[in-house]
């Protein structure tokens, strides 16, 4: 069976979207690099998942990363093997090809916009436009105050760890975990999931299919972040080859961290990010604090989690909004657009794809 994976470059968060994208579209990671431009509604996603269906039935493992805004759709497929990758090069990810045609090169969608027509609707291209974009302001307002309410109870209980126990522990792991050595190689950044308009989203199925045997880091209050940071360290000095997850909220630092070589996978797991697959191992990382303390502040930590949850629920409104502006968007545009042309374009850039093989 073709291998799938399941990630996302960009996320939502209490500092606004966050991407990966300028590190996964490195040129010198690339044999091609197809980086589609065109306004909503024009078939980006569409012709991302012809591609990548086509290659999964050659027998391809195939990369699948996916929009934030809407998970339903694509920001870009990646066919690792033959070093190719189609990406959605448009805001809120601006990508620009550094080498232009020698690596990366545009595919144009937006020829396919009847224009005279389009010029007809815009004053609701404005509108909806304009409304998309001001709900995602709001959507990152009550973000980000959310994220002040989680990181200050996250600091109390984390100056209450007893961090050289969490280290033993980890350094029992290393030693248990990363023998001999690894192939080499760079490590790769994506994003295991993000909040959405759907809500909470997080392809934990990745971690599974990649690394069957999984520590889950029981991790209340950000404790994970250390023994990760740790376990990364003596995975990269070992010569073993990481996929990081980064935290959205805090992107330098390590929400999961997958060892593919040594079918080994450390994800943390919470309210609201829970894991719920079969685990090797568990690791309660709340039993790191001191339990008196842990009582001491218990009501104060109970109540920045409601404060924290009420305005998450009001960024998922706005991101919801911004989804709807989107959807109506999109529905001014698709009339006008000839998908023919569209389909025709796809199957070029695939037969071009498939000489790569």
């Amino acid at each position: 069976m073709t291998r799938t994976t399941h990630f996302f470059l960009g996320a939502n968060s209490g500092q606004g979207f966050q991407t990966l994208f300028p590190r996964f579209c490195r040129p010198e990671d690339f044999h091609d690099l197809l980086v589609l431009k065109g306004g909503p509604g024009c078939g980006k996603s569409t012709l991302m998942r012809a591609v990548g269906a086509a290659m999964e039935e050659r027998g391809e493992e195939v990369e699948y990363l996916y929009c934030s805004g809407d998970p339903q759709s694509l920001d870009g497929v990646h066919i690792p093997r033959i070093r190719t990758a189609i990406v959605d090069g448009t805001a809120p990810h601006v990508i620009e090809p550094r080498y232009p045609a020698a690596v990366g090169r545009y595919v144009n969608l937006g020829q396919f916009y009847d224009v005279a027509a389009i010029k007809c609707s815009r004053k609701d291209v404005i509108h909806y436009t304009n409304a998309a974009s001001a709900a995602y302001q709001r959507a990152y307002r009550a973000l980000g105050a959310a994220r002040q309410m989680s990181d200050s109870a996250s600091a109390l209980m984390r100056e209450r760890m007893d961090a050289e126990k969490l280290l033993r522990r980890t350094d029992g792991i290393i030693g248990r975990e990363l023998r001999g050595k690894g192939g080499g190689g760079e490590d790769s950044l994506r994003f295991l999931g993000s909040l959405t308009c759907q809500g909470p989203i997080w392809r934990f199925d990745s971690v599974q299919t990649l690394c069957p045997r999984v520590y889950q880091l029981q991790d209340s209050y950000g404790l994970a972040a250390l023994m990760l940071q740790r376990l990364h360290a003596a995975a990269a000095a070992r010569g073993f080859r990481s996929v990081i997850c980064p935290d959205p909220e805090h992107p330098d630092l390590i929400h999961h961290l997958l060892l593919p070589e040594l079918d080994l996978a450390f994800v943390t797991s919470r309210e609201g990010m829970a894991y719920s697959g079969s685990a090797y191992r568990r690791v309660r990382l709340d039993t790191m604090i001191d339990p008196a303390c842990a009582k001491r502040f218990k009501a104060r930590i109970r109540f920045s989690a409601r404060v924290a949850a009420v305005l998450r629920e009001e960024g998922l409104d706005a991101l919801r909004e911004a989804k709807a502006a989107h959807d109506q968007l999109e529905a001014v545009y698709h009339p006008h657009v000839d998908f023919n042309g569209v389909q025709q374009l796809a199957r070029e850039e695939l037969k071009r794809i498939e000489t790569y093989l």
